[in-house]
């Protein structure tokens, strides 16, 4: 089996973590403990094991070509880095898996989910300005960072 893990840079020691897909905890940096923006890029074989998470997972349905999924793109990831320890952000080329898009029923992108608990508990359809993901995100957002297990990283 390939190694799923996605190497994530610490925002405050610039260390580089090796984040392992996991269904409980939150990823710390294996040297100053930061948390981490839990960002990964996923496709047909990874997907369902990044998406069992303990914390809420937006999953960023998007194409290369797509104009507008390239202005959403650094907004999704300002939300990883501003929400550290109680979001991850799992990107999805819809190209590149087809038949989980169409189990999401994706129409138009950029398409973006929100999946709590295995279960879809939010969409929005479209571009849309970073106040509007922050207020359409804020809802679904809980402490569970700030408390529970954490998912320790290793060096990479």
């Amino acid at each position: 089996m390939a190694d799923q893990s996605t190497i994530i840079a610490c925002p405050n020691c610039a260390t580089k973590n090796r984040v392992r897909p996991t269904p409980s905890g939150v990823p710390r940096c294996s040297v100053c403990q930061t948390q981490l923006p839990w960002i990964v890029e996923a496709g047909p074989d990874t997907f369902e094991s990044e998406i069992e998470s303990s914390l809420p997972v937006l999953v960023d349905f998007w194409a290369p070509w797509c104009g507008p999924c390239r202005m959403v793109s650094p907004l999704v990831e300002h939300l990883a880095r501003e929400n550290a320890g109680q979001l991850k952000v799992v990107k999805l080329n819809v190209d590149e898996a087809p038949a989980i898009s169409a189990r999401y029923g994706v129409q138009g992108i950029p398409l973006l989910i929100l999946i709590r608990d295995g279960s879809e508990a939010d969409r929005l359809v479209g571009a849309a300005p970073l106040a509007r993901l922050q207020a359409w995100l804020a809802p679904h957002l809980t402490a569970a960072g700030k408390s529970g297990s954490t998912a320790r990283p290793t060096p990479g």
